[in-house]
């Protein structure tokens, strides 16, 4: 498979790809690609709330420009935003989650 160069993806998919990386990335640090994900080997919700946070920027910033993704990542967001909250020992307060401000 020929390699491309960076400047011939166009901006649309850099964006799509760093969220998926950012969704990835926080929904393993949650622990839910755990076979048991009540009882992951790892769960780290300081990292997670980075990545989440992070993600709902990147959101926020580009949802004009991704069309008809743009809703799909912002199901994937609150999707993460509610694993957070629900494996959170003292939730924090409304609007006070990761990605909500």
């Amino acid at each position: 498979m020929p390699t491309r160069e960076l400047i011939d993806v166009p901006a649309v998919e850099v964006i799509s790809r760093a969220a998926v990386m950012l969704m990835s990335a926080a929904a393993e640090q949650l622990g839910l690609g755990a076979d048991d994900p009540e009882h992951p080997d790892h769960r780290d919700l300081g990292e997670a709330r980075i990545l989440i946070t992070a993600l709902a920027g990147l959101i926020k910033a580009s949802t004009p420009d991704l069309g008809p993704h743009a809703a799909a990542f912002r199901d994937g967001l609150a999707g993460l935003q509610g694993a957070f909250r629900e494996y959170s020992i003292e939730p924090d307060a409304p609007g006070q989650g990761p990605g909500e401000r």
